[in-house]
């Protein structure tokens, strides 16, 4: 249940927010802020699995497809691969991180 308190808050914010600003976060606050969500996410139970998550079009990095097929029980295949990902790592430490993995959301907020 949210909080009315918080919510009246970030919409005044927002409405003192300039929408024409063409500022962007940098890589590093975009890759944090990924991870906190993705770490809230799993909080509430367990994720969708990778197969899931390709057969709704979602890109998989490399290690995901290496977890995909791998022997490996549903449950393993549920969990969040970034949380122990080098790429995490590097992305929320540096903005022009260098890691190049297609289907990384990391490397996603490298390029903004």
């Amino acid at each position: 249940m949210s909080n009315y308190r918080d919510d009246e808050f970030l919409q005044r914010i927002a409405g003192q927010a300039d929408l024409n600003d063409s500022a962007t976060a940098p890589s590093r606050l975009k890759s944090k802020a990924y991870s906190a969500l993705m770490r809230l996410e799993a909080a509430d139970g367990p994720l969708m699995s990778l197969k899931e998550n390709k057969s709704c079009g979602q890109s998989l990095c490399v290690f995901e497809e290496f977890v995909q097929v791998a022997p490996v029980g549903e449950r393993a295949k549920s969990l969040n691969i970034c949380m122990v990902c080098h790429a995490r790592v590097l992305a929320e430490r540096l903005d022009r991180a260098p890691i190049y993995w297609g289907g990384c959301p990391y490397v996603a907020f490298q390029k903004t």
